[in-house]
């Protein structure tokens, strides 16, 4: 830059000068020589010293422009000065006026010259067309030219005003352009440029660009970019939430500080999926504690190191307690709720795949049933006032153990709530199929497209409801504001979801096409692997019809039947005896008769008792002792 300002600045005032008089030869006028001399000797000083050289070319902007303009103003006040006081015969204001125009010019085109050809040479990403030409579109061009990762070669836009203009100058094109564009400039990714736009809209979007053969990748949404957790050029694979067609359901903020602010939580699984999200959104509502239980130590580390960071940027006024423990273990619960004076239990602990669980019978009992008996038993001592299960639209009309078992759970809550005289509130929250949650299909289907494919799809016309993990921590949380005792809350979540057209889309939407009889050629197959045991093709939410609404008018309440408290005992004493000495044929008997819709779509899958039932059973036949362990007390 240096060199060329050496070379442009004498040019610019020959060049002047050559346009006053009217001839190229101005060479040998008096003095001229000299202060072509002297304009470079006083004016590249003072580039110098200004910072003129110290702008990286390649992120040269406004500011770079009008540091020129203020440096070449200063040589054009030399040259003025040595035109009155040095040379004999002064050039005329003329050529002064004309010098500053012509040495900005060369000065200016130097640069941005050099900044545009180094962007071209080094933009050698993919050819991107950018989806919206509003002000975040134009932020994310700017961002990508002077990062050269991706090379826009377009804008799209909705708006019939735009199109025909350009923006940073690449023009601007109608959606009906996207074929053409993709043929002609060989863009292979839309980026979508649209933070503040619904969900609503930009799945409306999405399906219009779907099954074009582009690569759909978008900007994190306007609210992630206010709370500071994503910035705009933070390009990211299409956000499944927006697949799903529907907005999120806003929660009711009155609703959600009632059971926490001011005061004592307790979260069980509080490392899991669901107890972690629920954490992070306790914190910001001001609990007095908040308490972790959690039984993989990793998770606990993992949960409590981001609640500090959290909590510090709260002022650190909330006490974070963690703790490593099971909730089965009905005495260290007790211990934790007298010591830490909790007020409120959201009990998140528990086994929820349905194949291991059906594999693993007696444990899936075990965790599921016992583990929040003790716990609710707990806080009935403790005088706990509210006592949130979150539970499963597995639980309804259930096909396996799992969703049994969750189904007991709720049963015995139920039974508690009619022993307990309105002690302590106990309420169930029951969800859907909540995305990117641990063992969700969309983290499976983004790794299988990832490797390549096959995507493994159980059957063709599996449905599933889904909600995302912010809604399913915020359904919990208002629960326990609304529940009277006894009552089971769901979401009403909209329509419901065919898997397999959920594989399909967002292998669309990675840029691939589906491999099947219509399309032999195509990138990825999408393979139905048959029913997993105990899987049914569509799930269920409620029990019956005795279904209310409730203060938030996406929430519904309903009170569904359950068994007397003595029944319901006998019912936990029996399972006691089985799990103690894992007979899991008993053990099977005993949730039919306790959930008469349970169906059992095939014999007991356990695979201990599979290969070695008899002999276990009979080895802890008279293990007394671990049976009284599980066997329901009184109420102390």
């Amino acid at each position: 830059m240096l060199a060329a300002d050496a070379v442009a600045l004498p040019v610019a005032l020959w060049t002047s000068l050559a346009l006053k008089f009217g001839t190229l030869e101005v060479f040998g006028q008096s003095g001229i020589n000299w202060l072509l001399l002297a304009t470079v000797l006083s004016t590249i000083p003072v580039f110098i010293h200004i910072g003129l050289y110290r702008s990286v070319v390649r992120f040269l902007g406004i500011r770079a422009a009008s540091t020129i303009v203020a440096g070449v103003a200063f040589s054009t006040a030399v040259l003025a000065l040595l035109n009155s006081f040095v040379i004999e015969r002064p050039m005329p204001l003329e050529v002064l006026v004309n010098y500053f125009i012509v040495a900005t010019l060369y000065v200016g085109i130097t640069r941005f010259g050099a900044r545009e050809f180094l962007r071209i040479r080094m933009s050698r990403g993919d050819r991107v067309l950018i989806f919206g030409a509003g002000a975040a579109g134009a932020q994310l061009c700017s961002t990508l030219l002077a990062r050269g990762s991706y090379q826009p070669v377009a804008f799209i836009d909705d708006s019939s005003a735009m199109w025909g203009t350009s923006v940073f100058g690449l023009p601007v094109h109608s959606p009906d352009s996207l074929l053409d564009l993709r043929r002609r400039l060989g863009a292979s990714i839309v980026l979508l440029a649209l933070p503040s736009a619904s969900r609503r809209r930009r799945r409306e979007i999405i399906e219009r660009i779907t099954g074009m053969g582009f690569k759909v990748q978008t900007v994190p949404e306007i609210t992630e970019i206010v709370s500071g957790n994503a910035r705009l050029e933070e390009i990211r694979d299409i956000d499944v939430h927006d697949l799903l067609g529907r907005d999120p359901v806003p929660p009711n903020a009155a609703l959600l500080g009632a059971c926490v602010r001011g005061k004592s939580i307790l979260v069980t699984g509080a490392g899991g999926s669901i107890g972690s999200e629920l954490c992070r959104q306790i914190i910001e509502l001001s609990p007095r504690r908040l308490v972790l239980l959690e039984v993989s130590e990793l998770a606990l580390y993992e949960i409590e190191r981001e609640l500090r960071s959290l909590n510090g940027r709260l002022g650190n006024r909330i006490e974070v307690v963690a703790l490593l423990g099971n909730a089965h273990h009905k005495h260290r619960v007790r211990e934790i709720m007298t010591t830490f004076s909790v007020q409120t239990v959201y009990h998140a602990a528990a086994y929820k795949h349905v194949p291991i669980v059906e594999h693993n019978m007696i444990e899936g009992i075990h965790n599921n049933i016992f583990a929040t008996y003790n716990t609710a038993e707990a806080a009935l001592e403790c005088r706990v006032e509210t006592f949130v299960l979150v539970s499963t639209d597995k639980a309804v009309n259930p096909t396996n153990v799992m969703g049994c078992t969750k189904r007991v759970a709720e049963m015995v809550l139920q039974g508690l709530h009619q022993r307990a005289a309105g002690n302590t509130r106990f309420c169930m929250v029951r969800f859907g199929n909540v995305l990117e949650s641990s063992g969700s299909v969309v983290p499976l289907f983004r790794e299988q497209i990832h490797e390549g494919g096959p995507v493994t799809v159980t059957h063709p016309d599996v449905i599933r409801y889904f909600m995302t993990i912010p809604e399913a921590a915020q359904l919990v949380i208002q629960a326990g504001s609304m529940g009277l005792g006894g009552d089971v809350f769901v979401l009403d979540m909209g329509s419901t979801v065919r898997i397999a057209d959920l594989a399909k889309r967002m292998i669309q939407l990675a840029g691939y096409t589906v491999r099947d009889d219509k399309n032999p050629d195509g990138d990825i197959e999408i393979r139905f692997t048959g029913l997993r045991p105990a899987e049914k093709l569509f799930e269920e939410l409620l029990i019956g019809k005795n279904v209310t609404g409730t203060e938030h008018p996406r929430i519904l309440r309903a009170m569904e039947h359950s068994l007397p408290w003595e029944q319901m005992r006998h019912v936990l004493d029996e399972l006691a005896q089985c799990s103690v000495r894992f007979d899991c044929d008993r053990a099977r008997d005993v949730l039919l008769r306790a959930v008469p819709e349970y169906r059992p779509a095939d014999k007991v899958q356990d695979h201990v008792w599979l290969n070695n039932g008899a002999r276990v059973s009979g080895a802890v036949l008279g293990d007394d002792e671990k049976v009284r362990e599980l066997r329901p007390r009184p109420l102390a």
